[in-house]
């Protein structure tokens, strides 16, 4: 549950944010008329991610159990691939965002009516879409339904509660460390979901190596216990864990966690972030 409330933390406040530049700026070149296009865009991106975690969800069932695995498996390894884009996106480009999305606003503003819902509706569906596929896959990783969900809903609720303070000029947030912070435990979240992923490839037959353990420490760690449970939930820990799981676990994890915390130190942020409609004028310092 802990780890996908931070994914629904970390997507939604992306999200928020965008939205919160968005109005902001309409609301400060004297463009309210425009508000309701963003909304627009704001809810058909909703609508998407909801739909496409809806088909994953329900589609499988018909599916046979190696079908079942194989499909698993493959979006398990496709999510990793987009969180893992994610973090580094957001560390890379989290700079000029604002003046990016700015620069959308102003051509779409001189242009047709619909080009504001379709900027809305791109940069909040690419934060639904990742967040549908990876919860999709942390779920079947954790082999739960109800906690995963509710923690990511919890999640996108805190995220809409800040951008909502921010856009009021209530909160300062201190964007470079949170995106650090979650960025560098969504790495150990996502080896996790590669690992089980790999996994479900073994399930299905696909590859080879299922019997062969690297470690069972099942009897230390009951997985129904309340430990085990907690280790499974937040970072997929699996008590029997194949030597290719491990290898899957290590390849990624080593050189990924690298290059995050080198390209953590190399930038040098502002300490906070304020944006609203009371003070359009501020940056974003992510």
């Amino acid at each position: 549950m802990l780890a996908n409330y931070l994914i629904g933390l970390r997507e939604g406040l992306e999200a928020a944010l965008v939205v919160t530049i968005l109005i902001a700026y309409v609301v400060k070149v004297g463009r309210r008329d425009a508000l309701s296009r963003i909304w627009a865009g704001v809810g058909l991106a909703v609508l998407l991610a909801l739909g496409i975690g809806a088909l994953l969800s329900y589609s499988t069932y018909q599916l046979s159990f190696q079908a079942q695995e194989t499909l698993g498996g493959t979006l398990s390894i496709l999510a990793t691939g987009l969180v893992t884009w994610m973090v580094f996106w957001m560390l890379r480009t989290a700079r000029s965002l604002k003046g990016h999305l700015h620069h959308q606003v102003d051509r779409t503003l001189a242009g047709g009516v619909l080009g504001l819902v379709f900027v809305a509706f791109l940069a909040v569906g690419r934060e639904g879409i990742e967040t549908a596929l990876f919860l999709w896959a942390a779920v079947q990783a954790t082999g739960q339904n109800t906690f995963p969900l509710l923690g990511a809903a919890l999640g996108i609720l805190t995220a809409v509660a800040l951008g909502w303070l921010i856009y009021a000029g209530m909160l300062r947030i201190n964007l470079a460390k949170f995106f650090t912070w979650t960025g560098g435990i969504l790495i150990i979240v996502a080896a996790g979901v590669l690992s089980y992923g790999f996994h479900d490839l073994q399930e299905a037959g696909i590859l080879p190596g299922l019997h062969a353990l690297a470690f069972d420490v099942s009897g230390a760690v009951p997985p129904d216990s309340w430990y085990g449970t907690l280790l499974k939930g937040t970072l997929n820990f699996s008590p029997a864990t194949t030597w290719l799981e491990l290898g899957a676990w290590v390849a990624y994890t080593v050189p990924t966690m690298t290059a995050f915390i080198l390209c953590s130190r190399r930038r040098t942020p502002r300490p906070t972030t304020e944006v609203g409609a009371s003070a359009p004028l501020a940056s974003v310092n992510a």
